[in-house]
């Protein structure tokens, strides 16, 4: 895992996750160090142990007040729980969906809870964060969020792509990432993530794109990305070309006995 300072006021954890046949996979969880702190995601539930030792030296348990859950799936959730035992004074931030997807493993207790819906604001402090959908996400309970003071959006799944190596999924800059492999690593990502991509009204979907590039914020920092810097219309640009890529199709079980032979050790 590594400490990155990508914005303003924002401290990464990044962290990588191998996944077979795609490659290495960015898992990033963020805090905001608003007058009214904030950890974006809560990262993978393997990294748990090495995450909270991270987190708590960014971020004071008892300061903490808010934990912004982009949605909750097993990626972002990992230190969760944890988080709100050590932390009484903070609240999640989710969708009334969201919460009840979390209700299935364990419930949040609902004065713990503030439900947010895009398009809503809240208030930090010394700024405000305001949740929009993002256009392509894996979960309904997904929202992405930006903030008003420096201009920085979260945005969940969205602009993600799996990395050659673990260097790379942990860099510094996604400028870092050859544009060739960065345009097929967010093509790929979006059909493995978001399937119903290749199915969709491409002007409906395009339209969808829209409010991100007026917005254009000058950092972009995505669950599943190295940070990005007044990249936004390229992000875009590729994420408008998704639909017309070929559907993902995963191993089947003769490809994956293929794997398992070939991870056996061989013998003189």
């Amino acid at each position: 895992m590594r400490i990155l300072r990508p914005a303003p006021d924002v401290v990464e954890l990044a962290d990588a996750f191998p996944v077979p046949g795609l490659g290495f996979l960015p898992v990033n969880a963020y805090v905001l160090h608003a007058e009214q702190p904030m950890v974006v995601d809560t990262g993978l539930r393997g990294s748990s142990p090495e995450f909270l030792r991270a987190l708590w030296e960014q971020v004071d348990p008892a300061d903490l007040r808010w934990i912004y859950l982009t949605h909750p799936d097993r990626d972002h959730t990992g230190s969760l729980y944890e988080i709100l035992d050590a932390a009484p004074a903070a609240k999640l931030v989710t969708t009334f969906l969201g919460a009840g997807i979390l209700s299935l493993e364990r419930p949040v207790p609902l004065d713990r809870v503030h439900l947010l819906n895009p398009g809503q604001s809240l208030d930090l402090g010394d700024r405000r964060i305001t949740v929009f959908h993002p256009p392509v996400y894996d979960n309904p309970a997904t929202t992405g969020m930006y903030e008003d003071l420096a201009g920085t959006c979260f945005s969940a799944d969205c602009f993600g792509a799996p990395m050659a190596d673990a260097g790379l999924a942990q860099a510094d800059d996604v400028a870092e990432i050859p544009p060739d492999d960065l345009t097929a690593g967010q093509r790929l990502w979006a059909t493995v993530d978001s399937p119903w991509i290749t199915q969709v009204d491409r002007a409906a979907f395009h339209a969808s794109l829209e409010p991100l590039r007026r917005l254009d914020p000058p950092t972009v920092l995505s669950t599943h990305l190295p940070p990005a810097h007044h990249t936004t219309k390229g992000l875009l640009d590729t994420l408008a070309e998704a639909p017309d890529a070929d559907p993902f199709v995963g191993p089947d079980q003769a490809a994956l006995q293929q794997m398992l032979a070939e991870m056996e050790p061989r013998h003189a």
